[in-house]
């Protein structure tokens, strides 16, 4: 009778696919991927709140920490070895240009570009902003409902920022990802709005408000909420915050089983970078294609099982009915 089982060779996979997830800034806390209880998911539908950023290229994990011999006696003699520091990098290349890529693949603050106001002074990021309307009671992640002269300030294929007034706080700020730190207070009411990651693309406008192509990341409109026409985004070379996300990369092998390398905290540890592909061997036609490059650091967070701390955990799912 034939064996209904098989050895697993070495795992072949095509590409690598990446999730990320917001850290929650102020805690320091990162989201949890439970492999056993999660491992399974559609690669176009990860568990709440990880966002599939599609396939990447070019990726690379490096183990940095090192250890070290204690020594005894006389002469001295390694007696045992010990972790002397603790360090690990990851790099990439994003094969599309959205938000949250470009964020990724830079180390310091993203901006939404807001449009401007008649007769604005030109600025490198972002002149005077138009002024923001408020939605109604009502508005839900995917529907803002406005006022009929607010509503007809948009158009379908827009974009749209959604979140607080400014009022002189410091600290992490942005909803309900932290977009920046800031250290001293400003004097721009709009500046949340400008780093906020709670952005969407309008599908509809109508005399009631509008309908969004994607849910809000924040959820519905809070109490004190104002929306803003987006024209683009923008980042700085330069600067003192960093970017910090949870991370997960997975590569799926010809047989169904899954790899997976999940990072609680990567920061982003360099400038903006881009590379250029060219879109044919010999580059014929001379055209190339644009795409991210971006470098991360990760750090340790704590393991409740055993209080251990670590900066990656890979995981491996079998195939069914490999051998073990």
């Amino acid at each position: 009778m034939a064996s209904t089982y098989f050895s697993a060779p070495a795992p072949v996979a095509r590409r690598v696919r990446a999730y990320f997830a917001p850290v929650n800034r102020p805690a320091q806390t990162p989201v949890i991927f439970d492999p056993a209880e999660q491992g399974r998911f559609s690669l176009d539908a990860p568990p709440s709140p990880w966002i599939s950023l599609g396939w990447i290229q070019n990726f690379a994990r490096r183990p940095a920490s090192k250890s070290a011999p204690l020594l005894t006696g006389i002469p001295a003699a390694p007696l045992e070895q010990v972790r002397q520091t603790l360090e690990a990098q990851v790099s990439l290349e994003f094969l599309s240009w959205t938000k949250l890529t470009m964020a990724l693949a830079t180390g310091s603050q993203h901006m939404n570009l807001l449009a401007p106001a008649s007769g604005a002074a030109p600025a490198a990021d972002g002149a005077e902003p138009s002024a923001a309307v408020t939605p109604q009671t009502g508005s839900t992640s995917t529907s803002i409902l406005l006022a009929s002269s607010d509503a007809a300030k948009f158009q379908a294929g827009s974009i749209v920022a959604v979140d607080v007034d400014y009022a002189g706080q410091t600290g992490f700020v942005g909803t309900p990802v932290s977009g920046a730190y800031v250290r001293s207070a400003l004097t721009d009411v709009e500046y949340i709005r400008r780093v906020t990651f709670n952005v969407a693309l309008v599908a509809q406008v109508n005399s009631t408000g509008l309908m969004l192509a994607e849910p809000l990341p924040g959820g519905a409109p809070a109490a004190g909420t104002k929306v803003q026409l987006v024209t683009g985004f923008v980042d700085r070379e330069g600067g003192c915050f960093y970017q910090e996300w949870s991370a997960l990369f997975l590569m799926e092998g010809s047989q169904g089983e899954r790899v997976f390398f999940y990072y609680p905290r990567l920061q982003s540890s360099c400038g903006a970078e881009e590379a250029m592909l060219a879109l044919d061997a010999k580059n014929k036609n001379g055209q190339s294609r644009a795409v991210l490059k971006a470098q991360f650091l990760a750090l340790p967070v704590t393991d409740p099982l055993d209080g251990e701390r670590v900066v990656c955990y890979r995981s491996f799912l079998p195939a069914a009915n490999a051998l073990v």
